[in-house]
């Protein structure tokens, strides 16, 4: 029969008496409060650059994302799908749009284009983050990812938003805007092999908008 791994009781800081492996470490998994955030940010493992207001932008459990300046758009091509494992095929038909000081992007109805965070971050190995809009956002029918919002221990760089309208009605949206937040959670033991070079991953140190790159897959 399996061995069961028994959980601590939920008012108890005490790590359980066994462990499921030698070598086993627990760390009971919680979500980081403002004031581990800011702990971790002033310790340095955790970076979050430019963090332009922390009063502001520090909440009681995430930290606020602003919008950069840079999308990258899709326009229609003149092929019946995109293919994967086809570079080209994801790469070839989208254009990146800087909008000026002052100006906005308008997210049409129905439309999909990837945004950035201004923010770079690094997430230490012993973390995990997500990224998730800010209600305020939600509730004019837009929303900053389809499936990419988990991010992985040891991962440094800007974030790539996913951006769709989903309402009937265009939505102009502002650079320097907060338009996301990311909370951070921590895992039982830090990553043995964390996001990053090591790995061969293909994200890592990524500026501004990013488009797939599935095709680099192995």
């Amino acid at each position: 029969m399996p061995t069961s791994v028994p959980v601590p009781d939920p008012g108890s800081a005490s790590p359980p008496d066994r462990y499921p492996c030698p070598g086993f470490s627990y760390h009971r998994p919680m979500i980081l409060s403002d004031r581990d955030i800011r702990t971790r940010l002033e310790a340095g493992d955790l970076v979050i650059d430019p963090l332009d207001d922390p009063e502001l932008q520090i909440q009681p459990a995430s930290v606020d994302l602003r919008l950069d300046a840079d999308f990258v758009v899709y326009r229609l091509p003149h092929v019946p799908c995109i293919d994967p494992r086809d570079v080209q095929s994801v790469q070839g038909y989208t254009e990146t749009v800087t909008v000026a000081d002052g100006d906005a992007f308008i997210l049409h109805p129905g439309e999909f284009a990837l945004g950035s965070t201004r923010e770079r971050i690094r997430v230490p190995d012993d973390l995990v983050a997500r990224v998730e809009g800010r209600s305020s956002i939600g509730r004019l029918a837009v929303v900053v990812h389809a499936t990419a919002g988990f991010i992985d221990p040891g991962f440094e760089g800007h974030v790539t938003l996913e951006l769709s309208n989903l309402g009937r009605l265009p939505v102009k949206l502002y650079p320097g805007m907060r338009i996301s937040q990311v909370v951070f959670h921590t895992m039982t033991s830090p990553a043995e092999r964390p996001y990053g070079a090591d790995r061969g991953s293909k994200y890592q140190g990524q500026s501004g908008p990013v488009t797939s790159r599935i095709a680099d897959d192995r």
